[in-house]
């Protein structure tokens, strides 16, 4: 880098534009945004302007006075120039950083959400096992309660088996906010530490059926460590996407759309409202004479509107129960939808998706040994770990109806470091499709359905897929 800012800079030119304009031609408010003056324009500009009124032979150079007095003007307006240019991005939702763009998401009435809190809890085999039940799993996603009422669930499976009876298992909370920071070491700690299962988790029917069975809680919560974060807020990224995505009127599919989303265990929601739009799903569709008649059928106005609001919730989510997700959506709905309007509150069709793939990796400490070995150790265990962390990133971002796709999962796999090589992937259903299915078969729904080397899973448009928890068929090699 040159020691005078001014030697990038076309001196003579910038003589002519002192003399004959202001010289603020492509700076400030353009069709681009706003362009700020570096320095060492501004340097030249007082340079060049020093010369018209002294005279050419005025000294310049690095050790003169004026120079000097140049550069710390020149300093000073550079940082006016920056700070109008930082006043001016703060104005818009889609530049504005920190404290401006909490004000702007106020102005919307969407302040800052919280994030939500997130701790560990060790999980302890508490009863002896039947012979016939070798061990017991936790899902991911498994609701927990205090004794004062808060939620919170489990961020990985756990499995529990005599020969591994303990599991230190990532827990956050359910909603979000400071006080869902849970803390088993107050005084009231009753109401601070998760101590139950919630009995309303269809997820769980499992385990409660068999503590039925023993009669004795097979399953023991410890919560000693503190669960932190909740008094976090969203960062900039992510909260900008949700100003700029939120609707501006209280009376559109959008808005309910919208609110709905921010419930916690949403993971995505749509609003189908056949008599707004066209609706390429109806018989109807192609068969009208434009000519003679409307496009659509009339409305019988008589009968009650409904409106559909399809919702994915999250694996943390319980659908029904008084605090369910359903309750709570048609809470939100009640107060946006229009008069005479209905919303029908329906859960979306969850299709499990798993993988089935050869690993090679390079720079892993691996074991020596058979593959059974290689890959029951404590490196091969982990990276299996992170590996369904990446395919279930890409998973759970997909929309309704949108396929699983088998380059997008070996991408999902090849990105993890010290993969080398992926080969025999395939994807797996859970339930099979229809189309597979046979029914003069014993029904099972143990085995997933199969799908060939770079064929995609497809899925209709009210389904959305889920990974399943489960690294039996990746083999690390």
């Amino acid at each position: 880098m040159p020691d005078d800012p001014i030697q990038t800079v076309d001196v003579s030119a910038i003589d002519k534009a002192v003399v004959t304009s202001t010289g603020s031609t492509g700076f400030g408010i353009t069709d681009t945004g706003f362009v700020a003056k570096p320095y060492a324009r501004l340097l030249a500009e007082k340079l060049a302007t020093a010369r018209a009124l002294f005279g050419e032979d005025l000294d310049l150079t690095g050790g003169s006075m004026i120079r000097k007095l140049l550069e710390v003007t020149a300093l000073e307006d550079a940082r006016t120039w920056a700070a109008l240019s930082s006043w001016y991005d703060n104005s818009f939702v889609v530049s504005a950083k920190g404290t401006a763009l909490d004000r702007l998401g106020e102005e919307l009435g969407l302040p800052r959400p919280y994030e939500q809190a997130g701790g560990h809890v060790v999980l302890t085999l508490a009863a002896t096992l039947p012979p016939d039940v070798p061990a017991v799993t936790v899902p991911r996603g498994a609701r927990l309660l205090t004794g004062g009422g808060h939620h919170a669930a489990l961020d990985e499976t756990a499995v529990l088996s005599l020969a591994s009876p303990e599991r230190t298992v990532a827990v956050s909370a359910f909603y979000p906010g400071p006080e869902h920071n849970l803390d088993p070491s107050v005084l009231d700690e009753p109401t601070q530490r998760l101590v139950r299962w919630h009995p309303d988790d269809a997820s769980l029917a499992d385990l409660f059926a068999l503590e039925e069975r023993l009669g004795v809680p097979v399953v023991r919560i410890a919560h000693d460590e503190a669960l932190t974060g909740g008094e976090l807020r969203w960062p900039d990224v992510r909260y900008r996407e949700l100003l700029l995505r939120a609707p501006r009127s209280i009376w559109r599919v959008e808005a309910i759309e919208f609110a709905v989303s921010l419930l916690p265990g949403v993971r995505q929601v749509v609003v189908r409202d056949a008599w707004g739009g066209l609706d390429l799903s109806e018989a109807a569709f192609g068969e009208f004479r434009f000519v003679e008649r409307v496009f659509s059928a009339e409305r019988d106005i008589i009968s009650p509107y409904f409106v559909s609001v399809l919702i994915a919730p999250t694996s943390a989510a319980i659908w029904e129960g008084p605090d369910g997700l359903r309750a709570a959506a048609e809470a939100e709905i009640e107060d946006l939808r229009p008069i005479s309007i209905f919303p029908r509150v329906e859960r979306a069709q969850e299709v499990g998706v798993g993988i089935s793939a050869i690993v090679t990796v390079e720079g892993l400490p691996l074991p020596t040994g058979s593959s059974t070995v290689v890959n029951a150790s404590s490196p091969a265990r982990a990276l299996k770990v992170r590996l369904l962390d990446h395919v279930r990133s890409y998973v759970g971002g997909l929309r309704f109806g949108e396929p699983v796709r088998w380059a997008e999962v070996l991408h999902a796999l090849m990105s993890q470091p010290g993969v080398a090589d992926v080969t025999d992937l395939k994807l797996l259903r859970y339930p099979p499709g229809l189309e597979v299915v046979d029914l003069t078969a014993p029904a099972s729904t143990a085995e997933p359905q199969t799908y060939s080397c770079g064929e995609n899973i497809q899925l209709l448009t009210t389904q959305v897929p889920v990974l399943v928890d489960d690294d039996t068929r990746i083999i690390v090699g």
